[in-house]
């Protein structure tokens, strides 16, 4: 896929035909392939969209699919320092919680890359949605206090009592190349908040991102831990798991390392020694209303 110097290759293609580097032979195979699927999809016939039911897209029956969707594919990977004192799910009810981090308020980075632009954008003023922060506002009781700081220090957080804090860190929106990375850390401020937030009070996590990332580093100072991926438009499935209106029931759809060194690594590998193994993910149940 070029397409940004499709003329170029064009040029190209066709002087290596010429000079017989590339057979016809092969350029008719592969336009074979396209247009045995584009009979087959009867494009010929119907070329363009029917768009009789474009006024569907973004309908409420259609996001509220897309929050039973992120509700099931959430998976809690720490609940509580130890184990039998787990700090999922919140209660609703408290005095004052600290919600942090740079993807607790963009829709944007909630979304990904191929969301209305190629590698996505960040903000909130691209596409219509919920995002955690007002997920959360919406789901707690009405008299418990919610305070939103992106990057908070740790005397602003020592100092305010907060009951608990969701810390909602990630990757920025991309796609293709330009999501290769070497390292898969969490861009700052993400660690920092983290370290300010989770040093100073009870603090859960949500990891925003399309692949694991390194964060066993982090691991020990959180008291929970949440691999939330894209949840693209519905922050309100997020919230929805973290107070207990559904419990937690999904498992890694692939091994969360414990670093790059390790990589690539899969299971039945001879020194398979992940952070969290294929399959894991801890459950919880519902809140009885």
């Amino acid at each position: 896929m070029v397409p940004y110097n499709h003329t170029e290759f064009i040029d190209i293609v066709t002087s290596l035909v010429n000079k017989n580097i590339i057979p016809v032979s092969r350029i008719d195979d592969a336009v074979r392939r396209i247009l045995r699927v584009k009979f087959s999809m009867g494009l010929f016939e119907e070329p363009l969209a029917d768009f009789s039911k474009v006024d569907q897209l973004g309908s409420q029956a259609h996001r509220e699919l897309g929050r039973e969707a992120v509700k099931k594919s959430l998976v809690l990977l720490k609940n509580g320092k130890s184990g039998d004192n787990p700090l999922l799910p919140l209660p609703k009810k408290t005095s004052r919680i600290l919600v942090a981090g740079t993807h607790a308020n963009n829709l944007g980075y909630q979304c990904g890359g191929w969301t209305i632009t190629w590698q996505g954008l960040g903000g909130n003023n691209h596409t219509s949605g919920t995002t955690i922060l007002s997920a959360i506002s919406t789901t707690v009781d009405p008299s418990t206090e919610i305070v939103y700081s992106e990057n908070p220090d740790a005397d602003f957080v020592m100092s305010n009592n907060f009951s608990y804090a969701i810390v909602v860190v990630g990757e920025p929106p991309y796609a293709e190349t330009a999501g290769d990375n070497l390292n898969l850390t969490i861009p700052e401020p993400g660690p920092s908040t983290i370290s300010s937030v989770c040093g100073s009070v009870k603090c859960i996590v949500v990891v925003i991102s399309g692949r694991p990332l390194v964060v066993e580093p982090y691991l020990s100072s959180m008291d929970a831990l949440v691999a939330a991926w894209l949840p693209g438009s519905e922050g309100q499935g997020v919230a929805d798991v973290l107070f207990g209106d559904y419990g937690f029931t999904g498992k890694l759809a692939r091994t969360w390392f414990k670093s790059v060194d390790q990589l690539p690594m899969n299971v039945g590998d001879p020194n398979y020694d992940p952070l969290f193994p294929f399959g894991f993910g801890l459950t919880t149940e519902p809140l009885v209303s």
